[in-house]
């Protein structure tokens, strides 16, 4: 590559520089991770409920025999170590540290687990918040994970970026909830994982109605749905439609998700089964040659 690039790969004579530079940008895994794959869960604003999401998606695929993880990229808002219940501090050896594992044995990293007070404030600039990331990529020992999930902070800003030029995302799953501005929001998610040759897996409606436990009727508190439009819109499957359930609610307050009873993400957990293995990138120490 020239000494001044003008981005203009057809007239400096250097043929794939952009890729190259793709893959500068890529971080590599601690050598002694293992990884087969990488689930982004997204969303345009705040308030769909992301992190239960992601906490669903990784209980529902352990309980279906698969080992997982879920990395906490919302550093500002972590919100999966309560949801799991999980306390402690990460242990830290020479050669990387590990995640703290639930109760249902999920490796688990989130900037709580390093704060002495779970109600301490991060107030940090954007730079720093991506480094943060980063590092709980490439310095955490991830061992034989099967799926691990990443649990993205709101919107289309510098961590999101972060993660997808960072780290090799074999797909995401966009959240959305029934209102009508939330699905107009859901399609920034989906065409910025677009922008970044990022595959969408489908959508996941949270909060989609409340049954009555009396009567069994369905209530939609938030209105009629707009997910199978949305869906329509961009050619994408519905994954799952999630109720407001006061149990799970409750489970999520008491650290207990992993008990809550429901089968709402099955069909995404099938989704998740077909996807092909990806040992060639998410190997430690095949990206370091060892």
């Amino acid at each position: 590559m020239s000494e001044e690039c003008n981005h203009d790969c057809s007239a400096c004579g250097e043929a794939g520089c952009g890729e190259r530079v793709q893959q500068e940008l890529v971080s590599k895994l601690n050598p002694l991770s293992n990884i087969k794959h990488v689930i982004g869960v997204v969303s345009g604003k705040g308030g769909v409920g992301k992190s239960l999401v992601t906490s669903l998606l990784a209980v529902s695929t352990a309980r279906h025999g698969y080992h997982t993880g879920i990395l906490d990229a919302d550093i500002t808002g972590p919100s999966i170590p309560k949801i799991f219940g999980v306390k402690g501090e990460v242990r830290a050896t020479s050669a990387g540290a590990y995640p703290v594992k639930t109760s249902g044995g999920i490796d688990i990293v989130s900037i709580n687990l390093f704060l002495e007070h779970d109600t301490d404030p991060v107030i940090w600039r954007g730079p720093i918040l991506s480094n943060i990331v980063k590092q709980f990529w490439t310095d955490m020992i991830w061992n034989n994970v099967d799926y691990l999930f990443i649990d993205m902070p709101p919107g289309t800003g510098d961590v999101p970026l972060t993660v997808f030029q960072s780290i090799k995302v074999d797909g995401i799953v966009v959240v959305t909830s029934p209102q009508e501005l939330v699905s107009m929001i859901v399609g920034k998610a989906v065409k910025m994982a677009e922008l970044m040759d990022v595959p969408v897996l489908g959508l996941v409606e949270n909060m989609s109605y409340f049954e009555c436990p009396d009567c069994g009727k369905k209530h939609k508190i938030f209105g009629d749905s707009h997910i199978d439009e949305v869906a329509n819109q961009y050619h994408l499957p519905v994954l799952a439609r999630i109720p407001m359930e006061p149990k799970l609610a409750a489970s999520c307050d008491a650290g207990q998700i992993e008990t809550f009873e429901g089968d709402w993400l099955n069909d995404a957990v099938k989704v998740l089964q077909k996807m092909p293995d990806r040992k060639d990138n998410r190997t430690g120490a095949e990206e370091f040659g060892m």
